[in-house]
């Protein structure tokens, strides 16, 4: 990690923010190694000893990465004002109190399947920023049956907000008597992207599942559960976002 300022590792260890971490140390509450240190002071949490008002810093926790498979009904947030069900309630409550986990991008709450959990910061822009435009991919009931003039109008990119949109990899999966199930991979991911095209195309979507975030693929990972992601998965060329063959 090296070293860096002290109030950027008091508030990566919870005990504050940046801003009341600067009071403590012109309040001459932060010692490193036995000395009082001042604002501007950098330490290595690795090497250094770091207490504020007598009390040893915290370790920050190592990277962590999970794939969890998210129900419907459960928000992608850390905190809810009304209480209701978020992606940290699925996890072991010492998981989600100490690890620093949040959501790296969102899934609705209607919506369901492969969401990534992170706390790293570095991980979370590189797969969130628009310019990288990771592939994600969808597997999506709509109502009705939509004409091969109407997914290719899909494949094109169906204009949002006055704003083109990207080309969406279509493969049909199926068809029953009043809805038609596909497979959509994408390079970005506007708010609502996939229900606002299909309801403008004139055929809703009854179901929405995300089956794989780059090469994560949820495979046979149950609803509601999830696992470690490993370093070397988030790794190679795999990530990149070109979009396979429609």
């Amino acid at each position: 990690m090296g070293a860096q300022r002290l109030q950027k590792l008091i508030a990566a260890a919870g005990l504050g923010s940046r801003r009341r971490a600067e009071a403590w140390l012109g309040a001459g509450l932060v010692r490193v190694n036995g000395r009082v240190a001042a604002l501007g002071d950098q330490a290595d949490p690795a090497s250094d000893s770091i207490s504020v008002d007598g009390i040893p810093l915290p370790k920050a926790p190592g990277p962590l990465t999970l794939l969890l498979n998210k129900p419907k009904g459960v928000l992608c947030t850390c905190h809810d004002p009304r209480g209701r069900s978020t992606v940290l309630d699925l996890l072991p409550p010492d998981m989600a109190r100490d690890a620093g986990l949040h959501p790296v991008g969102r899934l609705d709450g209607d919506s369901r399947g492969a969401l990534l959990l992170s706390n790293d910061g570095a991980l979370t822009l590189r797969l969130t920023h628009p310019r990288y435009g990771h592939r994600k991919t969808y597997q999506v009931q709509v109502r009705g049956q939509p004409s091969p003039a109407t997914l290719e109008r899909w494949r094109l990119g169906v204009p949002l907000d006055g704003l083109g949109s990207q080309p969406v990899a279509i493969k049909p999966l199926g068809q029953a008597a009043d809805s038609t199930r596909l497979e959509l991979t994408m390079v970005e991911g506007r708010n609502r992207q996939i229900r606002r095209t299909a309801a403008l195309l004139g055929h809703p979507v009854l179901d929405l599942r995300r089956v794989a975030i780059g090469p994560l693929r949820l495979g046979s990972l149950a609803e509601g559960q999830w696992r470690i992601v490993q370093a070397g998965e988030l790794q190679g060329g795999e990530w990149v976002g070109s979009l396979p063959n429609s």
